[in-house]
């Protein structure tokens, strides 16, 4: 269902940015405290802009030469489009009960929203912002659901559980389950698809998984109660948040072994790179702050002050 303008203004989602257009250089922040959205500029790493009434949000993406922001309501079941020109509510799609973590397909096409209260998976068409439709899992909670490299699979984790559901998306259907530990949480691929990781957080460790055999083949010890992943842009490194001793690990994807420990704010979160792939953003929930980190250096820049309990970060 479109909305009018008019409408977005008496609902008061009228955006303090709206002369910054859809921009590489912006980083998005969902501020689940706040109900807002933080704009950034990735190159004064000053905040520029706020989407204020969006409900809770949690899950934020941008896919790969959208012009959509894709956020998840926490509170109003829904998946919200955002224009990234006009930075307004284009459009809400009703997903399943506290939807938490978005991801786009590798090639754009596919949204996927991960339901905990549901325990399901809604995938949404970009091209006509179309409901594909539900996919029920038997992990209890899912709150990530990330797409593989080659489209293949859907990997899913049971935060309330001690698993990730694999997800056939040619049948559309879960066909499989990978024991990886207590409260699994952010989910990562290599650049080859030939490997993915797990955060998992009561047990503090990196599940490393061998998707040909779909059997964890090692598990790393990164830093406290490990939770958000993102690969850089070049694959040659992972980068995990852990939410227990305010860090993010830098793990050499090669050796499977940890570089270093960058500190950062408190509860680090989920996270971003920007378009260069020279920094990395990440939530970092109770310091109310996104932390800002210099990839080729491994330093902490600052932490940007943005709105209450970041969620998340995207980048176009």
């Amino acid at each position: 269902m479109m909305f009018s303008i008019s409408r977005y203004l008496s609902l008061g989602l009228m955006c303090l940015a709206l002369c910054f257009e859809a921009s590489a250089s912006l980083i998005y922040v969902s501020n689940e405290g706040s109900g807002s959205i933080s704009i950034v500029d990735s190159e004064s790493d000053q905040v520029v802009g706020i989407i204020n009434g969006v409900g809770k949000p949690r899950g934020i993406a941008v896919c790969p030469g959208g012009q959509h922001l894709f956020v998840s309501d926490a509170d109003g079941a829904a998946l919200l489009v955002i224009d990234l020109k006009t930075k307004l509510i284009q459009q809400r799609i009703e997903v399943g009960t506290s939807p938490e973590a978005v991801y786009c397909s590798p090639n754009g096409q596919w949204v996927s929203v991960a339901n905990e209260e549901s325990n399901s998976i809604t995938l949404v068409r970009t091209k006509d912002l179309m409901l594909q439709g539900a996919i029920k899992v038997r992990g209890k909670n899912p709150e990530h659901a990330v797409f593989s490299p080659d489209g293949k699979w859907l990997l899913s984790s049971a935060e309330e559980a001690d698993q990730v559901d694999v997800i056939d998306l040619e049948k559309m259907t879960q066909v499989s389950s990978i024991r990886v530990g207590l409260r699994p949480r952010g989910i990562a691929f290599n650049k080859e698809g030939t490997m993915a990781f797990v955060a998992v957080e009561s047990e503090s460790l990196l599940a490393v998984i061998d998707m040909k055999t779909q059997a964890v083949i090692k598990s790393l010890k990164v830093g406290a109660r490990t939770n958000g992943l993102t690969l850089s842009k070049d694959g040659a490194e992972l980068y995990a948040s852990n939410g227990g001793d305010a860090s993010v690990a830098v793990i050499d994807v090669k050796k499977l072994e940890l570089k270093t420990l960058v500190r950062v704010g408190q509860r680090p979160w989920n996270m971003a790179i920007n378009q260069e792939g020279s920094k990395l953003y990440v939530a970092a929930g109770r310091s109310h702050a996104v932390s800002i980190v210099d990839l080729k250096t491994h330093q902490l820049i600052k932490n940007l002050e943005v709105g209450r309990l970041p969620w998340g970060a995207a980048a176009p």
